[in-house]
């Protein structure tokens, strides 16, 4: 998980085993998108292409929860820490863009 250049650190084990599980889920939607292509390309039936349509976006929404949750764990709470509250008003922007 890239992080701004001011608050680099050296990946932990376990943000190595989290960014490694959002690249192999995002190579799995990137396959689905490419087929959903693929069905368009051979007239699939529309209802079929739907249903990919919104697979891939529901593993997409599952991809943007666990960034969320890292940022917030650590990240904010880091910023927090370091008396960054600005960082308060950036977070509630991304909720903000998330549910909209």
């Amino acid at each position: 998980m890239e992080q701004n250049n001011n608050h680099e650190k050296k990946p932990t084990e376990q943000s190595l085993k989290i960014q490694k599980s959002l690249l192999d889920r995002l190579n799995r939607v990137e396959g689905q998108i490419r087929g959903i292509k693929k069905m368009i390309e051979k007239g699939t039936y529309c209802d079929d292409v739907i249903n990919q349509i919104e697979a891939s976006r529901s593993a997409l929404s599952a991809i943007e929860l666990i960034l969320l949750e890292g940022h917030f764990k650590h990240c904010v709470v880091e910023q927090l820490k370091n008396g960054e509250d600005e960082v308060v008003e950036e977070i509630l922007k991304t909720i903000k863009k998330l549910i909209h």
